[in-house]
């Protein structure tokens, strides 16, 4: 397969993956499909580092749109076009590993929640075992409902997009350098 041609299908690859992102990290700010917690501030405080946006989102689709522009014929599609994806493949790396740390902050801490005394913490953020698998300590979250098993599949997918993101821009950053020491492929049509 020519380098192009892996160009381009890793950067069709990357734009549902941001999408996928930015659309986690916008749901994550509406816990139990209320608006009433973002507005009153009850949002888990990882949310609110937007790595699902910021990183697997915007960091991502600009270093997307280059990758997909290398693979085309033109101006783009030579060894300094190759090289240059190098640079914005590790863009996509860096925002990719920052989705994934932020997504696993907040599933170790877990969600902000109001608990049976009616006060709003994150119950299991200093916990000596993990909650994710002690269904039991769901039930101390009383509001929102079902916050704990929203954030829980919310934060998977985010960290899930981000470690294929990162996979898909490093193949890229391998690619681009193949490109740009090897020239990328131009089926040339003969008269």
């Amino acid at each position: 397969m020519c380098t192009g041609k892996c160009s381009r299908c890793i950067a069709f690859t990357l734009y549902p993956l941001a999408f996928i992102s930015i659309i986690c990290n916008i749901v994550l700010f509406f816990p139990g499909w209320d608006a009433k917690y973002a507005k009153d501030g009850h949002i888990t405080e990882e949310v609110k580092y937007m790595g699902g946006l910021i990183g697997g989102g915007l960091m991502l689709l600009i270093p997307a749109l280059y990758i997909s522009l290398t693979g085309e014929q033109g101006c783009c599609g030579n060894r300094c076009g190759m090289l240059l994806s190098i640079v914005f493949a590790a863009m996509g790396v860096a925002g990719g590993l920052y989705s994934f740390s932020v997504a696993v902050l907040g599933l170790g801490h877990g969600p902000l929640c109001k608990d049976g005394n009616g006060e709003w913490k994150t119950p299991f953020k200093n916990s000596n075992s993990s909650y994710l698998t002690n269904y039991d300590w769901w039930g101390d979250c009383t509001e929102p409902k079902n916050v704990v098993q929203f954030n829980i599949r919310l934060f998977i997918t985010l960290m899930a997009a981000s470690c294929l993101q990162v996979l898909l821009c490093a193949i890229q950053m391998i690619n681009g350098l193949f490109g740009c020491l090897c020239g990328t492929c131009s089926n040339k049509e003969e008269p």
